[in-house]
């Protein structure tokens, strides 16, 4: 059954058919031919799936994230970060890089980042001469900070299916999330140094007190909805309800620009775009059933501690697969089929289940922004109005610099466990 319904997939994906449909159809193919199980085991596998509280954190958390895109929230932290590193040569581009990771400390979603910030910053960078191949990029590689810094979609996945705790996951998000985003913006303030980029990126900028005053009750949700989840206050499922709330009265009561005319279609585009995500997670709950039920994970781990003899060499193998899985299939499906397979195995060579979810993440997150199907690629193509091999030349520094940060927060766990270790 198993080589089956991995032929299958295989045929799906390169027909075009999208992720969820691959893999429920793939699943279903497996269950009528390859089975005696009845098809009785499809709509109850996937209500298992999705029958998880913590799962509720993820419509509320993209909902809260296009509540501040449309409530003035967005705007007003690019002008905090453009008061903060603007006043220096490359200014804006690292404004980008900046606003990502504290738009990203709300809103959960690297895409809802991606649209949200850079229909200001992309069109802000080309009229500052940044070539817009280069902006769409630096969005692009900056909005992947929204899946580390917490909350986090992806680690809620990871969390759910793994039995891992999330309030954890969340606190070791925080390291490499600082990581990747402080290398992001070293690299481009030397590379607009020597490139001659950023020369005007003064103009139009706002004092740090001014841009301070008008953006500190947007400051404060991050400080709100993390500090609630580790003051004990709620937990990050409850956090995602209070998000939803914040944006609402800081958008229609602070800032007075979120109406109720915009709700409808608010609601809208977060309906789909959480029905997208919870199809994928029934589809994937229906896959790992089988998978499970088959004993492939018991094979895979056999297989695996004979070939690496070492924790370090087989890091490395999942790294290097997950790299080529995440330029090919999106990050919730690839974490719900392949987390539950290898996370058993890496506890057996001693590794944190939380380190290696931050590992499992990141990777997943590069493949967010590396063709030839990553989400904020797309994303910030349409945004930029470019096609992807416009941005590809620019691209390939911006992946080498999150590498590197992959490779220091593989081998050295105190990246990531370091707060754990403190807090817990």
């Amino acid at each position: 059954m198993n080589a089956a319904i991995g032929l299958s997939l295989i045929i799906l994906f390169s027909l075009g058919v999208p992720i969820a449909i691959s893999i429920l159809l793939a699943s279903i193919i497996g269950i009528e031919f390859f089975s005696r199980l009845p098809l009785l085991l499809v709509p109850q596998q996937m209500f298992v799936g999705i029958d998880n509280f913590p799962l509720m954190a993820i419509p509320f958390f993209i909902l809260a994230g296009n509540l501040m895109a449309a409530g003035g929230i967005s705007r007003r932290l690019v002008d905090l970060a453009k008061a903060m590193v603007g006043g220096v040569q490359g200014g804006l581009a690292m404004t980008c890089v900046l606003t990502c990771m504290m738009f990203a400390a709300v809103s959960g979603s690297s895409v809802a980042t991606t649209f949200a910030i850079g229909s200001i910053l992309i069109p802000a960078m080309v009229k500052h001469d940044y070539p817009r191949p280069l902006a769409a990029s630096i969005q692009a590689s900056s909005a992947e900070l929204g899946v580390l810094i917490p909350p986090s979609i992806p680690l809620i996945l990871y969390g759910v299916s793994t039995d891992t705790s999330i309030g954890k996951l969340f606190i070791a998000g925080i390291g490499p999330g600082l990581l990747i985003g402080g290398a992001l913006l070293l690299f481009l303030y030397l590379f607009c140094k020597i490139r001659g980029y950023g020369l005007r990126d003064r103009e139009d900028r706002h004092d740090l007190p001014t841009a301070f005053k008008r953006a500190w009750a947007a400051m404060l949700m991050p400080v709100v909805v993390i500090g609630g989840i580790y003051g004990g206050v709620f937990t990050p499922t409850e956090a995602s309800a209070v998000a939803v709330f914040y944006a609402v009265i800081v958008g229609g009561l602070v800032y007075r620009e979120l109406n109720m005319d915009e709700l409808v279609p608010i609601l809208k585009q977060s309906v789909i775009s959480t029905a997208a995500v919870m199809l994928i997670i029934a589809a994937a709950a229906l896959f790992s059933f089988l998978i499970s039920r088959s004993g492939l994970p018991a094979q895979v781990a056999g297989w695996v501690t004979q070939v690496f003899d070492s924790p370090i060499s087989f890091l490395l193998a999942v790294n290097v697969m997950l790299l080529i899985v995440g330029m090919f299939i999106e990050t919730s499906a690839a974490i719900l089929v392949l987390a539950p397979i290898f996370t058993p195995i890496a506890v057996q060579y001693g590794i944190d289940p939380v380190h290696f979810g931050l590992i499992v993440v990141v990777n997943l997150a590069l493949g967010m922004f590396t063709p030839p199907l990553g989400v904020n690629l797309f994303a910030a193509c349409a945004v930029a109005k470019l096609s992807i091999d416009q941005l590809l030349p620019w691209l390939m520094r911006f992946v080498l610099v999150v590498l590197a940060c992959l490779i220091a927060i593989t081998y050295m766990p105190w990246i990531s466990l370091g707060l754990v270790d403190l807090l817990y």
